[in-house]
């Protein structure tokens, strides 16, 4: 079965259930291939509370999502697939109580894999705080 995919829809569902809505995860906007979400600052993310820093988890998690949403938005279905390998090179600490904007861009897929590309900003997409790079592998039979 083939499912239509509408990323301002699951971005609806995000905000309301499991872990994404636990973290503050909302869906942002989007494009042909690629998917903005958005993390508000929350202080109980943060890693050290001495300095108010976000911890890493939150982010990656934003990231992943955010990557994941753009294979489906590339594909314009919903079809299952899991993490295969997700990179995160983390440029600098993102600035206590300011949102965090997560981008993800399918770049290419082949017929299992979907490679994607991304970056997490907190107000400047000139100044990343984090890139991303990843593949997923589609979970299921075509």
């Amino acid at each position: 079965m083939i499912l239509a995919f509408d990323p301002t829809k699951l971005g609806t569902i995000l905000a309301s259930h499991g872990h994404n809505a636990l973290i503050g995860i909302a869906y942002g906007a989007h494009g042909d291939d690629w998917v903005e979400l958005t993390l508000p600052y929350a202080e109980r993310l943060v890693g050290d509370p001495t300095t108010g820093i976000l911890a890493s988890g939150p982010i990656f998690t934003l990231m992943d999502m955010a990557s994941s949403m753009a294979v489906w938005t590339s594909t314009k279905r919903f079809r299952p697939l899991a993490t295969i390998d997700m990179r995160v090179d983390y440029l600098r600490p993102a600035i206590p109580g300011k949102t965090v904007v997560g981008r993800g861009q399918c770049y290419c897929m082949t017929k299992t894999i979907a490679f994607v590309r991304g970056e997490a900003h907190d107000g400047d997409p000139a100044k990343p705080l984090a890139h991303v790079a990843g593949t997923f592998m589609f979970t299921d039979v075509e």
